[in-house]
């Protein structure tokens, strides 16, 4: 029996996989940073060994972006050096790791859907430092673990787009949402959803056989290395004032959705201008369908009672 750690249980990730649990037959251990410091690799390996962990889901992360750049330390210390921890001690006990990173790792200058060996260049803090955490992992434990990016993440469980949105929507008449960024909102309960149902074919030995070949044929990575980067999101593209308008039309809000330029609402970060994943891989490799943008907000908004 699989007895799997999931860090950051208290994030939309960690949540949904917390909700979704009780539908797989494994031993579950969710964890925050109030019962497990990752960043102290003593206590998790501690951790892992009393209760003979044999799987960890890292969904644990420092996700402030524009925070992140005058809090470069904790930033690293979670996204980068957490991850060199949990690389190190999952080598050493034979633990499968599977690891979140995000669009971030990119500029968001490409014009056609990132595909995982597509060049990387963070443009702030935040994207360097799960770069950082990325590259560790790829170094220390390339044969024992996957890594799976992912863009626009919101779920009924914490704060995110479309509560704030539902929010604003209640309380205002107008609102100016940026139309000149792109990219595809992920529904944290789907990812949530293919982590778990894919589990079993990432610690059997034949897949990873097959992995490996694949790896050799369609990476740049060392040859030895059988370590697989996916990307995942919903199907579709759209930008934020897409996704606002439709958030309002499914919510019946007459809130008036105004679209604005990115120089229009200026942050301490420049985010993607273009943040659309390729997910071939991942759909070819674990033959999933995933579903499109719009039908997982509406199954959001109707978790959370929103859907009118």
């Amino acid at each position: 029996m699989n007895n799997i750690l999931v860090t950051g249980s208290n994030g939309q990730l960690g949540s949904e996989i917390n909700e979704l649990s009780q539908n797989y037959g494994y031993t579950f251990f969710f964890t925050c940073r109030d019962n497990l410091d990752i960043t102290n690799k003593k206590e998790i390996e501690n951790f892992c060994t009393i209760n003979k962990i044999n799987t960890i889901v890292n969904c644990a992360a420092y996700t402030a972006v524009d925070k992140a750049e005058n809090d470069k330390e904790n930033a690293n210390s979670v996204n980068n050096l957490a991850v060199k921890y949990l690389a190190e001690i999952s080598k050493k006990n034979n633990i499968f790791l599977v690891h979140i990173s995000t669009d971030y790792v990119f500029d968001g200058t490409n014009h056609k859907p990132y595909k995982e060996d597509d060049k990387v260049n963070p443009i702030g803090v935040y994207g360097e430092t799960k770069l950082y955490g990325e590259n560790v992992l790829l170094e220390i434990n390339p044969k024992n673990s996957i890594i799976i990016r992912t863009s626009w993440v919101y779920s009924s469980f914490g704060a995110n787009f479309v509560k704030t949105m539902l929010r604003l929507g209640k309380d205002k008449d107008s609102l100016g949402v940026i139309y000149d960024q792109v990219g595809t909102p992920t529904f944290a309960k789907d990812l949530a959803k293919l982590i778990l149902d894919i589990l079993p074919k990432l610690r059997h030995s034949e897949y990873k056989d097959n992995a490996s070949e694949h790896n050799n044929r369609h990476s740049e990575l060392d040859s030895e290395s059988i370590i697989e980067i996916y990307h995942y999101s919903n199907e579709g593209v759209l930008s934020w004032y897409d996704f606002a308008k439709e958030i309002m039309r499914m919510a019946k809000l007459n809130c008036i959705i105004n679209p604005i330029e990115s120089k229009d609402y200026p942050t301490p970060v420049t985010r993607p201008h273009y943040s659309v994943l390729n997910k071939s891989k991942i759909k070819e490799k674990f033959n999933i369908e995933i579903p499109y943008w719009k039908d997982s907000l509406d199954e959001c908004l109707k978790t959370m009672g929103e859907r009118k």
